[in-house]
């Protein structure tokens, strides 16, 4: 009896035991069903499939659909066909909303959507709806092609065309055109044209051409190189086939011709026109107007959702680089899908290009060419301005390059010679700052008026030839080349006498020179278009001693200015004491801004205007050969040393001549400053005189 109790009551217990169980069995099972439900909901199943799409997971978007769809589309064609697609449309900023939608208990499921995103021709916006369908107790994607884009089928194919931009033009002040789309000419070889079994042909192109075989070879070996594939080699002038019907045809054309003829008997050639950037002034206008280049991934990164594409080409020097934003204009994008034949179907989205502007410069081409023409030989800068406006009229260094080759391709062989060249044609002269010599007087002359410093009507005393201060200096004299009297500031002018400026120079003081440095800009960057070298007085933080001070006084020591800049300084003279600002983008109504308003009072520029007159019109002037009888110049010559000690009696000189038009009513007033290196035996300055008289000459005439 209490045997079968006991029985009873452990049967109790287990049946208990079992009620429990299964309880908790069925919550678990209600809770995993719950999960599974929420896991597998067609939205939520959505939202990860878009969250990978985000990502541009490719791979983790076929994850979700169904298998049904899997046996439809591979998952390497799925990648395949969204990344080409997504990222030729440079799609970004990816929106998706998922529309209200009444919940049915269906096999399958439909998700309703509207979608936005970016893309390099504009904003997409649409709506479309995503199908799931029950497998096994789960929900997979029903993949269609029209989920990427509305319109699109299985045989479609989605185009990103570029409408590319015209780049403006670059122009001077009369209209004529320093810079322009042109046409080239490029050679390429068709492999299934070529006589693959004469190696000949192969060296014969490549000497014609001034390239490798291995290039060539290297270009026909590309991957997406087929036997009826146009293969470019390189690109070089095109003939200008109405030269050659001229009298006297240019050389270098006849030359070009009878080359490409040679290229076209080599079978497999083939010689095309095609666009480019052109400088119809090849030499002449170089360092000024620079080039442009094919942007790199560098740059397409640095100037990010400004409309660069790896076809783009932006300035990298110069003008081509200054006005960069205002020339390059933007190009269009057509985004459209297309059928198996190539038809349109439909446009996805699409943005107008938008050509760049012309940009019209202050040179005068005729004045620039001049210029070069007279210095091509020398080592040399120049600056012409209207004195009055501040209108650059020609900015040009000496030796340089032809822009044309750059845009061209330039050898690596022709760019280490560019690079070697002792004369330095790559060298932007009129972009640095240089030894002025003599050519300072006027300002330090200035300068001491300015600040009471000095009478200029005082009586220095002739020291003879050679001086110093004391014998504190040591073994250093400051030499110099004409004894005279007077020694006033007009005659210490005429004779450019370095004794005489070293004097004035202690007379002022080494704080007050620096403070009147600092006020007309010295030790700045000087505003201007293109970047320039800023003028100093000092390497370091100020002039040191008074052998330093003594030598800034004729632009010695550690003086250097920039000819830009020099030239805005001159322009005081005749201002009125107002340096004008110097510009070179050309406007109808020239007028003038000042770069410093009343750097010197009238009454000073009076006097060295006066002295600079006499300069060029006095028999004993050190510009005497410039004098013109029928209009009044004013200007000054110098002449510095370029050693690599006080001792040095090997060093270089640099040649300089500043030179000015003095009537303000003028109809083509001009201030003119140049710079030749290596003038030594030359005659000095005189060299420079001589020649920039004689532009001059046509210039004014």
């Amino acid at each position: 009896m209490r045997k079968e109790k006991r029985n009873n009551k452990g049967l109790k217990v287990l049946f208990l035991l079992l009620i429990i169980a299964c309880g908790a069995a069925g919550s678990l099972g209600y809770l995993y069903m719950k999960q599974y439900e929420k896991k597998t909901d067609p939205k939520r199943l959505f939202g990860k499939y878009i969250e990978c799409l985000k990502q541009s997971d490719y791979k983790g978007m076929y994850m979700y659909l169904s298998e049904h769809s899997k046996e439809k589309i591979t998952e390497e064609a799925f990648i395949k066909r969204n990344k080409n697609i997504y990222e030729g449309m440079e799609v970004t900023d990816i929106e998706v909303k998922v529309l209200p939608s009444q919940f049915k208990k269906l096999e399958n499921e439909e998700v309703t959507y509207e979608m936005k995103f970016k893309t390099c021709a504009g904003a997409v916006a649409f709506q479309q709806t995503a199908t799931f369908v029950k497998e096994f107790k789960d929900y997979g994607l029903e993949w269609k092609d029209s989920l990427i884009l509305p319109n699109l089928t299985v045989n479609d194919k989605v185009r990103v065309v570029t409408l590319k931009a015209s780049r403006g033009r670059i122009l001077d002040r009369n209209g004529n055109e320093l810079a322009v789309q042109g046409k080239a000419s490029s050679v390429g070889l068709v492999p299934g044209r070529m006589n693959k079994k004469n190696k000949k042909d192969l060296k014969k192109l490549a000497k014609l051409l001034d390239v490798s075989v291995e290039s060539i070879e290297k270009k026909l070996q590309a991957s997406w190189v087929k036997e009826d594939s146009l293969v470019p080699i390189k690109t070089i002038d095109k003939v200008d086939e109405g030269n050659l019907l001229l009298s006297h045809p240019d050389k270098e054309n006849e030359k070009n011709s009878e080359r490409q003829a040679e290229m076209l008997e080599i079978p497999g050639v083939s010689i095309e026109d095609v666009s480019v950037r052109r400088y119809p002034y090849r030499q002449i206008t170089s360092h000024l107007i620079g080039y442009v280049q094919k942007v790199t991934a560098d740059d397409i990164k640095k100037h990010a959702n400004e409309g660069y594409t790896e076809e783009s080409i932006i300035g990298r020097s110069g003008v081509e680089a200054a006005y960069e934003k205002q020339l390059k204009g933007r190009a269009g994008c057509e985004i459209k899908i297309v059928d198996e034949k190539g038809k349109k179907k439909d446009v996805v989205a699409m943005t107008d290009r938008k050509d760049g502007a012309d940009v019209q410069l202050t040179i005068d081409i005729e004045l620039q060419t001049a210029l070069y023409d007279r210095y091509q030989k020398d080592k040399s800068c120049s600056v012409a301005m209207n004195p009055n406006t501040g209108e650059v009229l020609a900015l040009v260094s000496t030796p340089t390059f032809d822009a044309n080759e750059f845009i061209l391709g330039m050898s690596e062989q022709r760019w280490k010679e560019l690079n070697s060249d002792k004369a330095k044609p790559m060298y932007n002269r009129f972009k640095q700052s240089l030894c002025p010599g003599s050519s300072l007087k006027p300002v330090i002359a200035s300068i001491g008026v300015e600040t009471n410093s000095i009478d200029p009507n005082k009586d220095f005393k002739s020291e003879g030839t050679s001086w110093q201060k004391d014998s504190s200096w040591g073994k250093y004299y400051i030499t110099t080349l004409h004894t005279f009297t007077p020694v006033t500031m007009r005659n210490a002018l005429i004779y450019s006498d370095n004794i005489y400026f070293a004097k004035a120079a202690l007379e002022i003081g080494k704080k007050k020179l620096q403070s009147q440095f600092d006020n007309i800009g010295f030790g700045k960057s000087f505003p201007f278009e293109l970047a320039l070298t800023p003028s100093q007085y000092s390497n370091e933080k100020g002039i040191n001693g008074e052998v330093q001070l003594a030598d800034s006084g004729y632009g010695q020591g550690e003086m250097l200015v920039n000819p830009v800049h020099m030239a805005s300084i001159y322009s005081a003279i005749i201002n009125e004491g107002d340096m004008i600002q110097p510009y070179l983008l050309y406007k109808k109504d020239a007028g003038n801004k000042p770069y410093k308003r009343k750097a010197f009072s009238k009454q000073t520029v009076a006097v060295v205007k006066e002295a600079l007159e006499a300069v060029v019109n006095d028999p004993h002037g050190t510009a005497y050969d410039a004098h013109r009888s029928d209009i009044t110049l004013a200007g000054k010559t110098g002449t510095a040393e370029i050693k690599q000690s006080k001792d040095d009696k090997k060093g270089t000189e640099l040649g300089w001549f500043n030179v000015m038009t003095t009537d303000k009513n003028m109809k083509k007033p001009i201030l003119l400053v140049t710079m030749v290196e290596d003038v030594k035996g030359r005659g000095g300055s005189s060299y420079v005189v001589n020649n920039s008289s004689k532009i001059l000459k046509d210039y004014l005439k």
